[in-house]
């Protein structure tokens, strides 16, 4: 007791919802699930999702990752798509080499892939709001022809785009960006292209959304705020930048406790700790077991959602569950 009282202390604020989502969850355990039914290797093209310490734990196990088909030699173990979705060019170069695909990505990003289609087929030149060079931008880029879709990243990109036929123009987004800046550029959009045509319902996920909107709660109480995540995951990014936004100017990625920089928390008294989607819990329970080893820390929740969302495996591990 004497110890915990000779520590400053320190009110922990958990963001709720935050980490795994339900594509996360059904992508690592796809992973997972491959592995306990064909044995190792498990192929896996890309990082399944955006975070070393799942990433390493796969590999742990028997999981190859690759960036390529290429580097994938002869076999009939499976190779799993990630959660990040890829460009049409991929699974025809899987069913040309007869490779044993599992697709693992998240239905929220099928559905944009759909939607992107749709748009097509029906004449429209396709806007899409995102980041180059993301994995999921350039796996929706690669649904259609070149030519047949044009990424906009910013404001001042919306504002200088000249469509081949302003009536006939949609847009899409990627899932994981900041739902105002997205909402801006949106905005921008449709102010200048009256007949755009938009999603049924909005591109930016569920799980997005909801972590980004406990920040915006628990940002303008703390000191400091932590987002547990990768530096190439981009909804990390997001809510690190919504939470400076939202008021804490001392907001950090951080992927887990070792990283953590002690000079950027001089001082504080209060510590909001939220985590990416692709980020587990165990490195939330680290870090905050790091700052009770300085602090006398006490944590209370702040939810902005509960979320039940939940998606099956690929058809071909739910029926190997099924044989059990």
């Amino acid at each position: 007791m004497a110890e915990t009282a000779q520590k400053p202390p320190l009110k922990v604020l958990l963001c709720s919802p935050r980490g795994f989502c339900a594509g996360v969850v059904r992508a690592i355990d796809s992973v997972e699930r491959a592995l306990e039914v064909y044995g190792p290797p498990v192929y896996v093209r890309h990082e399944i999702v955006h975070n070393r310490f799942v990433v390493e734990s796969l590999r742990a196990k028997g999981a190859v990752f690759v960036e390529e088909l290429s580097e994938i030699p002869e076999t009939d173990a499976p190779v799993i798509f990630s959660a990040h979705g890829v460009a049409r060019s991929v699974p025809e170069e899987a069913g040309k080499r007869n490779l044993f695909v599992l697709d693992a990505t998240c239905p929220l990003v099928t559905k944009v892939h759909r939607e992107a289609e749709i748009h097509f087929r029906r004449g429209r030149e396709i806007v899409l709001v995102g980041h180059a060079g993301h994995p999921e931008v350039v796996g929706t880029m690669g649904q259609l022809p070149a030519g047949a879709v044009t990424l906009v990243e910013t404001l001042d990109d919306a504002a200088r785009f000249s469509p081949r036929d302003p009536g006939k123009l949609a847009y899409v987004t990627q899932t994981t960006l900041s739902v105002d800046d997205t909402s801006q550029i949106v905005d921008m959009l449709k102010s200048r292209f009256l007949a755009i045509v938009g999603p049924h319902k909005e591109d930016i996920c569920y799980a997005t959304t909801n972590r980004q909107d406990a920040v915006k709660r628990v940002a303008p109480l703390v000191d400091a705020l932590i987002v547990v995540g990768a530096p190439n995951s981009s909804n990390s990014q997001r809510l690190r930048e919504v939470a400076e936004r939202a008021g804490c100017r001392r907001a950090v990625l951080i992927q887990r406790a070792a990283d953590i920089d002690w000079t950027v928390f001089d001082g504080i008294a209060s510590l909001g700790i939220t985590a990416g989607a692709s980020a587990p819990e165990i490195l939330v329970e680290e870090i905050i077991g790091a700052f009770a080893e300085r602090y006398g820390v006490s944590v209370d929740t702040v939810s902005a959602a509960e979320e039940a969302v939940f998606f099956p495996l690929p058809r071909a591990l739910r029926e190997s569950q099924a044989a059990e």
